[in-house]
């Protein structure tokens, strides 16, 4: 591990020093004048306004997208303050390299009396052991943890380390900011494209600022990448037609932000709902080997869970919840190994979407209906008042019921007889259908029973659900 000297330019480039940096890093902002987007933290009175020479600075988290600056922001904390700066990433760095990193942050401050800002990219990324490393070294002042995610802190960060650090919102770029950036880069000699000699016309800048959705690395990436197809096939501008034809021809095959990520998500859990375990498994292995965040793919399967599998299966959702569980426990690489079995387990299981369409009809009914009354026999009567008016009045308690069936309706008047859960025949819900039918006609034998053969029925027969 190094330190890097705070005096260094984050976003300079090194030239005479072996291969040109990417236009990314080369563009990298070297003051906060020029981070664009982000003034409600760096305007005059926001928490990073006002960073000096031997200013004291808190731990944070910064929150935000992919490429909305958060590296940016704590190299330029570090530039401002004078203190050293240390990175490495939770993808590739464990507990070892952490020990390692702090010996030497120690030694700094009993040297200089300075701590070190120690910036953990995709922090995350860690476990909660792994985060709880930094704890005593916060604590004590031999470092200032700044903590860069993409998730949300809440769910994402133990609490301990949360206490200790101030979150940050870094929002993703407007339009704007982009198209600043993008003029910026192509005006710039020295560090952009200023001195390539291509020219951009306007509808290709457009279709970049489309493309990076506001993640400034992805406007870069673009650009970088058409201006060097059109050097090498000798083109005096970029049009749409080519720019669009140089993305194509990237080899970069995932992007978390991009359509890649849609696509591969896509293809897993349309795989895990055609019941095809191979498949499942190669597009859950894919997207862990491209850099997806595995809690990512936990949570898409919890979905599936619940979503595809449902009631065939039930266990089907304790079974991803676990395997959610157990890789916050264990983190990388062991943690995947549970993301993969609750794959297998969800593509092996017998499917059925009835919970999922039984309620989204009944959010559409709600909707619809608007706030129809309780029927007073199934309301609670908590006071004197509300039994005089007849809340409660005529209830049948079901447990002191022959097989524990009533007959009473439980939906308001104007939705009497509505059906909306149509248990399909895989699975566990083969047996619920039976039973359901089996109480359906307990009921009905119950209503013939109290109002005679020749009695109108006391509610009207189930009946499906709109569509």
């Amino acid at each position: 591990m190094s330190l890097f000297p705070p005096d260094e330019s984050p976003g300079a480039g090194q030239p005479g020093g072996g291969a040109r940096p990417p236009l990314a890093e080369r563009m990298r902002p070297c003051s906060f004048a020029e981070v664009l987007g982000q003034e409600h933290l760096l305007a005059p009175g926001a928490p990073l306004g006002s960073l000096g020479p031997g200013a004291e600075v808190p731990s944070m988290i910064l929150w935000g997208p992919p490429g909305s600056g958060k590296t940016t922001i704590a190299r330029l904390i570090a530039a401002a303050t004078g203190m050293p700066f240390v990175a490495y990433s939770a993808v590739t760095s464990g507990i070892k390299e952490i020990r390692e990193t702090i010996g030497e942050t120690r030694r700094h401050r009993r040297a200089t009396g300075k701590p070190t800002l120690l910036f953990v990219d995709e922090i995350h990324r860690f476990n909660r052991a792994q985060q709880d490393a930094f704890l005593p070294h916060v604590e004590d002042g031999t470092i200032v943890l700044v903590g860069a995610t993409t998730e949300n802190p809440s769910f994402e960060v133990n609490s301990a380390l949360l206490s200790r650090a101030r979150v940050l919102l870094v929002r993703p770029l407007g339009e704007a900011d982009l198209r600043t950036l993008v003029e910026r880069t192509l005006a710039d000699g020295e560090r952009g494209l200023g001195a390539s000699g291509i020219a951009w016309e306007p509808g290709a800048v457009d279709a970049v600022l489309a493309h990076a959705d506001g993640d400034a690395r992805r406007a870069l990436n673009a650009l970088e990448l058409a201006s060097e197809v059109a050097r090498r096939e000798r083109h005096a501008s970029v049009s749409v037609a080519q720019l669009e034809r140089a993305l194509v021809q990237s080899h970069l095959r995932y992007d978390k932000a991009g359509e890649e990520h849609f696509n591969l998500i896509s293809a897993m859990h349309k795989s895990l709902r055609d019941s095809d375990p191979d498949a499942t498994l190669y597009w859950v292995a894919r997207m862990l080997a491209a850099g997806e965040d595995p809690p990512f793919v936990a949570r898409r399967l919890v979905r599936a869970a619940t979503e595809d599998v449902g009631l065939a299966d039930p266990q089907a959702l304790l079974v991803a919840q676990a395997a959610a569980d157990a890789y916050h426990f264990l983190g990388s690489p062991e943690g995947e190994l549970a993301i993969a079995e609750a794959a297998l387990y969800l593509a092996c299981a017998p499917k059925s979407n009835s919970v999922y369409e039984a309620y989204g009809q009944a959010r559409r009914v709600a909707e619809e209906k608007g706030s129809l009354p309780v029927p007073l026999h199934i309301r609670n009567a908590v006071t004197g008042l509300m039994a005089n008016v007849g809340y409660g009045k005529g209830y049948q308690y079901s447990h002191a019921a022959p097989d524990a069936v009533v007959d009473q309706e439980h939906l308001p008047t104007e939705l009497a007889g509505l059906r909306l859960y149509r248990p399909g025949d895989q699975g566990l819900e083969k047996a619920i259908a039976e039973r359901l039918a089996r109480w359906e006609a307990l009921r009905r034998r119950l209503a013939t029973d109290r109002r005679g053969p020749a009695g109108a029925p006391r509610k009207p027969p189930r009946e499906e659900a709109p569509q």
